[in-house]
């Protein structure tokens, strides 16, 4: 999966190991980039990233910019392999603006992007297709997912559903499914009532039609 959501390198501005914090500087100053990958001299390594918030601090500090970018070089281990899972993909990129992807023999093949992961997961929360999205307050017992799932699936089909433990409690666990636009009011009705019926407390609900998360 990971493949289909990396930038490739053909596409990508990077900087070998041997440029300097001036080489660095111009392109950042000709672009929206915050950091940009660092490659070893023959390309196919990948050493670590430059900030432009780094450089700046230099200049403030009374720096020359002839320093190489590898004095400044930052994330060094943070990169994962073309075959990891969700998981780690999503864990070691968290709050970078990329992390690096190696292909199966560690050359450098590209990126995956901050925007890019946020944008799989609305994909995966249908906002685009859905139009109600439920947040609902369980109790935390086994099964109150699927019984949840239950009670809607006879009304409707469901676009999406996931949960969440904000409060770190299985007691307050948030149930939130995202319902299609081919759901009447009707049936929404029906199904709210059933789910407080059945010990579920609608939170919120949202009308996606009225949203643009994109």
């Amino acid at each position: 999966m990971l493949a289909t959501l990396v930038k490739s390198r053909d596409v990508l501005t990077t900087l070998s190991e041997n440029a300097t914090l001036q080489d660095a500087l111009d392109i950042f100053d000709h672009s929206g980039f915050r950091a940009i990958p660092i490659l070893d001299e023959s390309g196919q390594l990948f050493r670590g990233a430059i900030y432009k918030l780094h450089i700046y601090h230099h200049i403030i500090e009374g720096g020359t910019l002839d320093v190489p970018v590898t004095s400044y070089m930052r994330n060094m281990t943070k990169f994962v392999r073309v075959e990891a899972t969700f998981y780690e993909a999503f864990f070691t990129l968290k709050d970078l603006p990329f992390v690096s992807v190696l292909d199966k023999d560690n050359h450098f093949m590209g990126i995956l992007t901050h925007s890019r992961m946020m944008r799989l997961l609305a994909d995966s929360w249908a906002t685009n297709q859905g139009r109600y999205s439920l947040t609902l307050v369980s109790d935390g017992e086994r099964g109150s997912l699927e019984k949840a799932a239950h009670i809607i699936s006879r009304y409707t089909t469901i676009s999406s559903a996931m949960t969440l433990d904000p409060d770190r409690n299985p007691r307050t666990t948030r149930l939130l499914f995202t319902l299609p636009d081919t759901v009447s009011e009707g049936s929404l009705s029906k199904i709210i009532k059933i789910l407080s019926r059945k010990g579920y407390h609608l939170e919120s609900l949202e009308d996606l039609s009225q949203s643009s998360y994109m």
